[in-house]
C-alpha cells in the first residue's frame, strides 16, 4: 500500500484496487460516467482521498466503495481488497439481484444445440396452442 505517496489518481487506483484489468480500461469507465466520486461525476486525473466513496455501475449492478488506503501499483487480490470496503447497502442490493437471477435461471434449460425442423415445428405448434383461449376459461 501506497503510505509515501498520497497523490494517487482515481483510474490509478481502480486499476490497483483490481475493478478493472487495466488503466485504459478504468479510464474509458470514469469518460463514460460509469464512476462517480463522491456522487460527482470525475475525471481520470481527480486524486482519490481516504474515505472517498466511490460508485462503480458495472454491467447488471452498481458496487459502492470507501477508499481504506491508497495504492497506484497493482499487487494481489488479497492486498487489493485491503484498499475499499464495501458498504452495507452495496451488499444487500448485490446479493438481492443475484438472488433473484438465479431464480429467473433455475426453470432455464439452455439447449445443447440448436432446434432442428421437428423442434421448431413443435414450438410453432406450442405457440399455436397456448395463444388460443380455452374453452374452460369463461
Amino acid at each position: 500500500m501506497n503510505k509515501e505517496n498520497q497523490d494517487t489518481r482515481l483510474d490509478q487506483w481502480l486499476w490497483a484496487a483490481r475493478f478493472f484489468k487495466t488503466r485504459s480500461l478504468a479510464k474509458t469507465a470514469i469518460d463514460g460516467g460509469k464512476i462517480r466520486l463522491n456522487g460527482n461525476k470525475a475525471k481520470p486525473s481527480k486524486f482519490v482521498n481516504l474515505g472517498d466513496e466511490i460508485k462503480i455501475s458495472q454491467s447488471t449492478y452498481q458496487v459502492s466503495v470507501i477508499v481504506n488506503a491508497l495504492s497506484s501499483r497493482r499487487e494481489s487480490a488479497s492486498i487489493a481488497q485491503r484498499l475499499y470496503r464495501e458498504t452495507h447497502e452495496s451488499v444487500e442490493l448485490r446479493e438481492k439481484i443475484v438472488a433473484q437471477r438465479k431464480m429467473e435461471r433455475a426453470g432455464l434449460k439452455i439447449p445443447n444445440r440448436r432446434p432442428g425442423k421437428h423442434d421448431r415445428q413443435a414450438l410453432r405448434d406450442l405457440k399455436k396452442t397456448s395463444s388460443l383461449p380455452s374453452e374452460n376459461s369463461y
